[in-house]
């Protein structure tokens, strides 16, 4: 028997910080009787959400789907203030629902991946997996070399010391530079309250990589793809789960199209001038204003 959120998971149901939620709540029942944390339950169970019955089987034809999120969309399923979400754009998925594997913030843009296997979603973000997200930041000003080592060394913000583990200039606009930098865990707004914090400001933020997946360089914003076997597999193993891996490339050899992976010496400024292009030719959007005035 499996604990009831990650058997859940596992069937594509939600994350599993989801899952604990509906059994905090007191959504889930197990056999008639409200779920408690901690509960075990097995495939054939009869579970229930708000009365309606969840598919207990654990599959095997997970799917990863890739995102190009664009500045201006916020990574909800649903926005009180009407504001574009991640979900809008995206594919129904053949089986059970989308969960994104962290968040990007309303102005950041680049690489979102989105699964329906909860068990790996859980895997990708929790600090202990160490999965590297990688960002190209244009900094409104040039960092100094003590700025940068201490970056990298860590500092400490509101909650708790952080820094990159690694960090580099890549080039300089007038008073502006570029630089690539690379986390290992996903804190809210992480990257902009490091340059905060050493007295910098991010006029541009995009994420390229996440673990062995990096942003496709022809991948308009807006738009996405499916994972091929062979990257779900790479993903799967930087998760900390090999042995799952080892199953996904003849369950899932045959679907999507391979994501297109942007070479490792793609630069930040080929990445925004395809951008800029993109936008130029695309129609503009109105982005909506908070009540009483500002952009939110």
């Amino acid at each position: 028997m499996l604990r009831l959120q990650k058997l859940l998971a596992g069937g594509g149901h939600g994350s599993r910080r989801a899952i604990e939620e509906w059994i905090r709540a007191g959504r889930l029942t197990v056999n008639g009787r409200t779920a408690q944390l901690g509960d075990r339950a097995q495939p054939g169970d009869d579970i229930r959400l708000d009365g309606k019955p969840l598919a207990t089987q654990l599959a095997l034809d997970h799917t990863v789907l890739v995102y190009n999120k664009p500045a201006g969309e916020v990574t909800t399923r649903s926005d009180p203030q009407g504001r574009p979400t991640v979900f809008d754009r995206l594919p129904p998925p053949a089986q059970g629902r989308w969960i994104v594997v962290g968040r990007l913030d309303f102005m950041t843009s680049g690489l979102l991946l989105f699964t329906t296997d909860g068990e790996l979603a859980h895997r990708l973000m929790h600090p202990s997996a160490q999965v590297e997200r990688e960002y190209l930041v244009r900094s409104r000003d040039i960092l100094s070399a003590a700025q940068l080592r201490l970056l990298q060394s860590g500092v400490m913000l509101e909650d708790g010391v952080a820094g990159f583990d690694s960090i580099s200039q890549t080039r300089i606009e007038g008073t502006h530079a570029w630089y690539r930098a690379v986390l290992r865990e996903g804190r809210n707004r992480e990257v902009r309250r490091l340059w905060q914090a050493v007295g910098s400001e991010i006029s541009r933020l995009v994420r390229i990589r996440y673990g062995p997946v990096q942003l496709p360089r022809e991948l308009p914003a807006g738009q996405w793809q499916m994972l091929d076997a062979a990257l779900h597999a790479q993903l799967t193993r930087a998760a900390g789960n090999a042995s799952r891996a080892a199953a996904i490339e003849p369950a899932l050899g045959a679907q999507g199209a391979p994501a297109a992976v942007a070479p490792p010496g793609t630069d930040e400024s080929s990445v925004w001038q395809a951008a800029r292009a993109r936008r130029r030719a695309a129609p503009a959007r109105r982005i909506p204003r908070r009540p009483g005035g500002g952009k939110p």
